[in-house]
């Protein structure tokens, strides 16, 4: 059988990798498939190599305690891949460790497609001369990505971001209300942390705060956590304490019909504000990091905004709150301003739209284009 093998470091590349293997076996039944991801890819036929969860880690601090395993995993994976021969090699996203893994296989011969280009447009620009070699194909989920390699001599494919094939647009409100049993004054708020723990120990006590100042101002509000699977007892231990107890959402129908029924939303900048925004829910982004990385970032970063829905507008669509703003008291403002004056929550749905609509790929599903591309390397070495 034909092996492909796929590397995903975290939940949100669990989600690509597990549309790209249903995306390949759609355009190839047959396929065999070896590598590292998380429940949704495993679903999909993968017996992971050792748990994705160990691979979930970010910020320099956050790394150092686990160098050593994280080094031992890189060298078990490497040898795993060259003991296995697959007719392709995919790796997403998690540059930390899947640049090494490609790194470690230059020269054995084994095609190689990096799926989410690395943000080296967003930062640390000088990256992108050590990209020549390591892989055969670059598939990008932003459209301004292509042009960007372009300049550095490297060619990359757009194929469309998979938040697009995520049914965000098809949630049900009234079903979620009456799960919930929500009153007709009460208003869901989605609250979303990140998927890593270090994103939640920085972030859930911050953002619990917040909540607690504006529960006079806007009464009525229940917040509502969507629960990453690597992060659930973390996010149920920092939420236990919160005056009014939130609604933990953990599966992926739930989830989207939690954001049908938001009235808004405090999330972290990543992806989840692309999902956001998808669902036509007004939000306030926030992020917080130890102060050591972000000093570090500050003089690394180049883009203008935070968050994925500014860049691709091009302006500040949605407020960002990062860092030494990232304070409860501008939190609670910034929400309490977002849950009370309509027209700046009509504002933010009118961008998404026009955000969204150049999200798409000409003709295809992004996974299905995903899957074109690495089926088009597998047939060239063939």
């Amino acid at each position: 059988m034909t092996l492909v093998y796929i590397i995903a470091g975290e939940e949100s590349g669990d989600v690509l990798g597990a549309r790209l293997m249903a995306a390949l076996n759609a355009a190839r039944p047959g396929l065999a498939f070896a590598g590292i991801g998380g429940p949704r890819m495993e679903a999909e036929g993968l017996a992971p190599l050792f748990p994705q969860r160990e691979l979930a880690v970010m910020g320099l601090l956050e790394v150092l305690p686990r160098i050593v395993q994280l080094r031992a995993r890189l060298r078990q994976t490497i040898a795993d891949i060259l003991a296995r021969r697959p007719a392709v090699l995919v790796t997403i996203d998690s540059p930390g460790f899947t640049l090494r893994v490609l790194r470690g296989l230059a020269g054995h011969g084994i095609p190689r497609a990096h799926y989410v280009a690395p943000q080296v447009w967003a930062w640390r620009e000088g990256r992108v001369k050590h990209f020549p070699g390591l892989w055969e194909a670059l598939l990008c989920l932003l459209p301004f990505e292509p042009a960007f390699f372009a300049k550095h001599g490297l060619t990359a494919r757009f194929v469309g971001h998979p938040v697009l094939e995520a049914g965000l647009d098809r949630g049900d409100a009234a079903r979620f209300r009456a799960t919930h049993e929500l009153a007709p004054d009460q208003r869901a708020l989605i609250v979303m942390p990140g998927s890593r723990r270090s994103e939640v120990s920085h972030l859930l006590p911050i953002f619990g705060e917040a909540l607690q100042r504006i529960a006079t101002r806007v009464p009525g509000l229940v917040p509502v956590v969507p629960v990453a699977h690597s992060v659930a007892e973390a996010v149920r231990a920092a939420t236990a304490t919160w005056p009014v107890r939130p609604i933990l959402v953990e599966g992926i129908t739930e989830k989207h019909d939690a954001f049908a029924a938001a009235a808004a939303a405090l999330v972290k900048s990543g992806t989840s504000t692309l999902e956001l925004a998808l669902a036509g829910v007004p939000m306030v982004v926030a992020y917080r990091v130890n102060p050591v990385s972000a000093m570090i970032a500050r003089r690394l970063i180049k883009v203008k905004y935070a968050s994925l829905v500014n860049l691709l507008a091009g302006r500040e669509v949605v407020p960002e709150l990062l860092q030494d703003r990232c304070t409860p008291p501008q939190l609670g403002a910034a929400l309490t301003r977002l849950l009370t004056d309509p027209q700046e929550a009509a504002a933010q749905r009118m961008a998404f739209r026009d955000i969204a609509a150049g999200l798409a790929p000409d003709g295809m599903a992004p996974s299905a284009a995903a899957a074109a591309a690495v089926l088009a390397l597998i047939d060239r070495r063939g």
